[in-house]
């Protein structure tokens, strides 16, 4: 594997193992459904798309445990990665031996004129478990896990030769992560005749950001924690839910305390800012219908034009409890990704354990997979 390859999957790996794994929730049941949630994540989920759904339960739950639920998305848009595993190759088999003749130096040149103007790559990873105790007087969620988002660019240099084009050429990368354990509380009130239930996230937080700048051939996997900066901190997501029989609408706040973190290298600064999602749906025991739509944008990296704002569908099809069929697509208002088609299946015999798998597709550069394993109880 090249360089720059495992550039990008090293800086996933470090972060995911130091602070686990962006947006997108790792959630293989919701990113089957267009990355929805508000409304139609289940208890043992609540805490990662709306607390209070926590109090949303069947009177014979009693214990769930989802261990794990894990997910990545990839876009790259211009198939640099491709690209510059090409031109490594090439460069190594034939320019570092002195063996380079014509047409070799003509190839590294349309690899590199390939690469030149390329879109960023842009990786993110996450993984999350939760144990809940379903109660009519307090449900109780502990919960934990988190994401990472890897940003690559790449610059491709100048010179007379295709040899000093590529020795000139330089690659930049920006990493944040952040892991995240806490406890959702969430009970259900009737009030004015409407059933309505609330709930509390509250969490300890730790942020990391990554940083890299250097030559395309000089990348040293040794050296990635000598730019890592590492934050701690405390936050709260909040959630209300309306619901009569099967339908419902929410409300989900999440990161309710503004934390941002440099990066070493480039001056880099990662904002985590709040961030409220409206969700409206029918959820029914053999079908599910639910939209959610974000009211606010997710800024991400302050000096990128890389904001983003959803709004999402999804669709679930349940056959009696032993299988499930899901399909959704999601938009993002703001074009920094393209639009996404998503799908997957469940599997639940008995309602004891659950495997839940997903996939999201964007265009051929552009798409994800999840999955989930649960046991409920």
């Amino acid at each position: 594997m090249k360089k720059i390859t495992i550039a990008v999957v090293c800086a996933l790996g470090a972060f995911s193992t130091s602070s686990l794994a962006a947006t997108i929730v790792a959630d293989a049941r919701s990113n089957a459904m267009g990355n929805t949630g508000v409304v139609a994540a289940d208890y043992l989920l609540a805490p990662f798309h709306n607390p209070a759904l926590g109090a949303l339960h069947r009177d014979s739950d009693d214990v769930g445990i989802l261990l794990p639920a894990i997910g990545i998305n990839a876009h790259d848009q211009d198939e640099s990665i491709q690209t510059i595993d090409d031109a490594q190759d090439l460069y190594d088999r034939v320019f570092n031996s002195g063996m380079a003749g014509p047409s070799d130096e003509v190839e590294l040149n349309k690899l590199l004129d390939e690469l030149d103007g390329n879109a960023p790559i842009n990786v993110t990873a996450g993984a999350n478990f939760a144990i809940a105790i379903p109660n009519r007087t307090l449900a109780i969620n502990v919960f934990g896990g988190g994401f990472v988002e890897v940003i690559a660019a790449t610059e491709v240099g100048q010179g007379v030769t295709a040899e000093q084009r590529y020795d000139n050429s330089t690659y930049r990368m920006a990493a944040f992560g952040v892991t995240e354990v806490g406890v959702s509380l969430a009970k259900d009130f009737t009030i004015g005749n409407q059933n309505i239930a609330f709930g509390i996230s509250p969490k300890y937080q730790e942020l990391l950001t990554y940083s890299q700048a250097d030559k395309l051939d000089n990348f040293d996997l040794d050296n990635y924690d000598e730019s890592e900066v590492s934050k701690s901190a405390f936050n709260m997501d909040l959630g209300v839910a309306w619901h009569m029989d099967a339908w419902r609408a929410g409300l989900a706040m999440k990161n309710l305390f503004s934390q941002e973190i440099e990066t070493e290298i480039g001056n880099y600064t990662y904002e985590l800012n709040p961030q409220a999602t409206l969700g409206l749906g029918y959820v029914a025991e053999l079908m599910i219908a639910t939209v959610d739509f974000d009211l606010t944008k997710q800024k991400r990296f302050k000096e990128l034009d890389d904001d983003t704002r959803f709004v999402r569908f999804g669709l679930e099809g349940n056959a009696w409890g032993w299988a499930q069929l899901r399909a959704g697509y999601e938009m993002d208002l703001e074009d920094t990704l393209d639009d996404s088609v998503t799908a997957g299946i469940g599997i639940s015999p008995f309602d004891v354990v659950s495997l839940d798998i997903a996939g999201s597709y964007a265009g051929e550069n552009q798409f994800g997979a999840s999955l989930n394993l649960a046991f409920t109880f």
